[in-house]
């Protein structure tokens, strides 16, 4: 027995346990690929300074392979590292460092090659090169699972046209299928997350889209900091204790951890009763658990922000309206930065209600008379084939909508008639508009910019969002399920590190510290969106009122005249303009100035959220002494003191409180330390596009 026991590498535990990273069904299996890829792809340009273009292709090959190509315009990446990175699991430099980046645990592209490895039987094969100086390899690898090593089956300088950047190709086996698991629903998501980026996306039928950027700037740099003192376990205490070659334990807190100045670092052994000289390789475990236990006790900052980027509600908004173009209403916060188990987070929530997510469609979306929707039908098709490419029919709802104008499911399109035209238009708005009305609002859940498809129910985001009381904001929501309506609701999480359920980072654990910011930002969109319903209700009342006015003006006007003797016209205008001026109303309609907040982020020599990087680097606030007026600071049971969530009873009073927030929130954005944008570059001087 004890003969057949050996130890296992990494590699050969996740072969066997695929489904712990997204690799447990064809379909999940592509999406996971393209996202891996695209997730390294952005981060790389990123920390370069290089605006972000991407290249993404699906080629179908036979049983049921798919061949996977991701391009980038970034950095590239040295000979030595290619093979490590991917061709090695548990490798990279994101692990051990405490700032914001879409990957965390360096397994997502290498697990990718693993799977095309025991699908297919095919190696990774990867293009890259660092500036236009140097030559272009071409890596064709395989993983060693037994050791969790890569294994190198060639390597060739290559000829290739760009300047850097990098590509992998993969061969999986996969299958492509829309909807809203798909990599067309990923991309368009990413795109939503990263206005800054461009990505242009070949499917499967080499049909080609494009994403443009609708952000000329590069996100702020995330900057690491180190752990804070509020988040630390035992364990991790006492191997930063036993291996620090700092003399003085105080020193050691000091050095060691985030927020911890002299001051602070002698209150903590004062409360722990060590002495602050102490050297750490004489503190005995027991005195390592009383400084485990006085942490807690003293008042500490929280952490420094600058770690975590968000998008900001601007660029948020933008790249919402981007997907959404038809909304008649968008509204988005960004939540002041907070902290969970010592690690920062930010919180941003984004909405769009109304229009085309309503089933409204504009006269100028009719390319000709035989498109609905967007959609123009094959002349040469039956009409209950040509329905089929509407955006969710079947045939059951392609013959119900037939049959309700009086037209049969057989009829040639070219046969149909102009009214029968215009009648499907309307039939099909009316559809639209039922089933918007009563359908569950989409969701889309982000994490570090990345989108997140699958394991909705179990992620603290839709437990957020369930556990609001949409009603209150005029929308209807059965109980204990999602709101329901013409709605989609953008939530994104930006930490240092976010507790994902599972290696296949797909649902956000339900920290209560999480759920509460997000739960304050979802009140904050909803009271906008509460508040333009009710003007919309107030508007309609009044056009109806307008309307009693109107129809009798003219018999009111003429018995005016018999009793007065007065000109009955001027006692019609009278009626009118008094009618206009008391029984009208005026409602600005809340849309974002698309282009003007364009123009004006151009204008700002950073986004709206440069003002979280203005913060002073770890060493110099490690330095500083805390402010006893910090809002941050724990209170006097303990308890940390943070926002408190508005009362519900009284939603309307807070918006006066939020848009004064908000707008000191803008003020402060004035004040950047960089008077030049953020730009595009490279090591060599300029970008080279890989879409020229």
């Amino acid at each position: 027995m004890a003969k057949k026991q050996r130890s296992i590498s990494v590699s050969e535990f996740f072969a066997k346990n695929k489904q712990l990273l997204g690799f447990d069904s064809p379909v999940r299996a592509l999406l996971t690929t393209v996202k891996e890829a695209c997730d390294n792809a952005l981060d790389a340009c990123e920390e370069a300074g290089i605006l972000p273009e991407l290249i993404v292709e699906l080629h179908q090959q036979k049983n049921d392979r798919i061949r996977v190509c991701v391009q980038d315009n970034g950095p590239g990446i040295v000979k030595k590292q290619i093979p490590r990175i991917f061709g090695q699991l548990l490798y990279g430099s994101k692990f051990h460092s405490l700032k914001q980046s879409r990957g965390q645990q360096g397994i997502g592209i290498s697990a990718a090659g693993m799977y095309g490895q025991l699908t297919t039987g095919r190696p990774v094969e990867i293009i890259s090169r660092t500036d236009p100086e140097t030559e272009a390899h071409r890596f064709q690898l395989r993983i060693d699972m037994k050791r969790n090593r890569p294994k190198v089956i060639e390597d060739n300088i290559i000829q290739w046209d760009f300047d850097h950047g990098t590509r992998v190709e993969l061969v999986i086996e996969g299958k492509y299928m829309s909807g809203g698991h798909s990599v067309d629903e990923y991309l368009a998501q990413t795109a939503v997350a990263n206005p800054h980026a461009a990505i242009r996306y070949l499917d499967i039928e080499g049909k080609e889209i494009f994403f443009p950027r609708v952000s000329e700037f590069l996100p702020p740099e995330a900057r690491e900091i180190r752990p804070h003192p509020y988040g630390v376990e035992l364990g991790f205490l006492i191997k930063l204790i036993r291996e620090t070659k700092i003399r003085r334990i105080s020193t050691m807190l000091k050095k060691e951890f985030s927020r911890v100045t002299a001051k602070v670092a002698r209150e903590i052994c004062d409360e722990a009763d060590v002495s602050y000289k102490r050297s750490p390789y004489h503190i005995t475990p027991d005195e390592i658990e009383n400084i485990h236990r006085a942490i807690p006790k003293v008042k500490i900052m929280a952490p420094p922000s600058s770690a975590v980027v968000p998008i900001g509600d601007k660029l948020l908004r933008r790249g919402l309206a981007r997907q959404v173009k038809g909304a008649e209403f968008y509204a988005s916060t960004t939540r002041t930065p907070s902290v969970y188990k010592g690690n920062p987070f930010v919180v941003e929530v984004g909405l769009a209600y109304g229009g085309e997510l309503q089933g409204f469609l504009l006269e100028e979306d009719y390319e000709d008379k035989y498109t609905v929707a967007g959609v123009t039908f094959d002349a040469k098709k039956t009409i209950s084939a040509a329905m089929l490419d509407l955006p969710g029919f079947t045939r059951k709802k392609s013959s119900k909508l037939a049959k309700s104008i009086g037209v049969g499911t057989r009829t040639r399109v070219k046969n149909l008639t102009d009214d029968e035209l215009e009648a499907i238009k309307i039939a099909y708005n009316e559809i639209t508009r039922k089933e918007a009305k009563n359908s569950p609002a989409q969701i889309i859940r982000l994490a570090n910019r990345v989108p997140l498809l699958y394991q909705q129910k179990a992620c603290g985001i839709s437990k957020a969002i369930m556990e609001m009381n949409w009603r209150r904001y005029s929308i209807s929501q059965p109980r204990g399920g999602y709101p329901q309506g013409p709605l989609v609701i953008i939530v994104h999480l930006a930490s240092v590190w976010v507790p994902f359920t599972s290696e296949s980072k797909e649902a956000i654990a339900h920290y209560p510290e999480i759920i509460k910011e997000m739960k304050l930002a979802l009140q904050v969109c909803g009271r906008d969106l509460g508040n333009y319903l009710k003007k919309k209700k107030k508007i309609k009342r009044a056009l109806e009122r307008k309307q009693v006015f109107k129809r009798y003006t003219s018999e009111l006007a003429r018995a005016l005249s018999n009793i007065t003797g007065k000109d009955e016209n001027e006692i019609e205008d009278f009626i009118k303009k008094a009618t206009e001026k008391y029984a009208g109303t005026q409602m600005e309609i809340k849309k974002p100035a698309l282009e003007d907040e364009l123009a004006k982020l151009r204008q700002e020599s950073l986004p709206q959220n440069a003002a979280l990087a203005q913060n002073t680097s770890d060493e110099d606030e490690a330095e500083s002494e805390p402010d006893e007026s910090e809002d941050n600071w724990k209170d006097e049971d303990g308890e940390e003191n943070w926002d408190e969530e508005p009362d519900e009873e009284d939603w309307e009073g807070e918006d006066k409180k939020d848009e004064a927030k908000e707008n000191q929130q803008d003020g402060s954005t004035d004040t950047v330390k960089d008077d030049k944008p953020k730009d595009s570059g490279s090591k060599k001087g300029g970008t080279m596009s890989l879409f020229d």
